[in-house]
């Protein structure tokens, strides 16, 4: 199974983007990650909210659409 990495696309399981993918923009600690995806907003994630996948973005800059157009392109 994939670890939480900085990247890392995901599923979010809970809360009202349920079903949505994301990235991994950032790790706070142990239980939080800042992600963005398509149809999810920049913000906290609990960790325990996501199930990652086999894919990766790589992350060339910080920028939030630089990060979305990644995204899209594996889709």
């Amino acid at each position: 199974m994939p670890a939480i990495e900085v990247g890392r696309v995901c599923i979010k399981t809970a809360g009202r983007e349920a079903g949505e993918k994301c990235v991994v923009v950032d790790i706070i600690d142990e239980k939080f990650v800042e992600v963005v995806g398509l149809s999810v907003k920049n913000r906290r994630c609990n960790i325990q909210h996501l199930e990652p996948v086999d894919q990766k973005v790589e992350m060339k800059s910080e920028d939030p659409e630089e990060i979305k157009k990644e995204l899209e392109a594996l889709e």
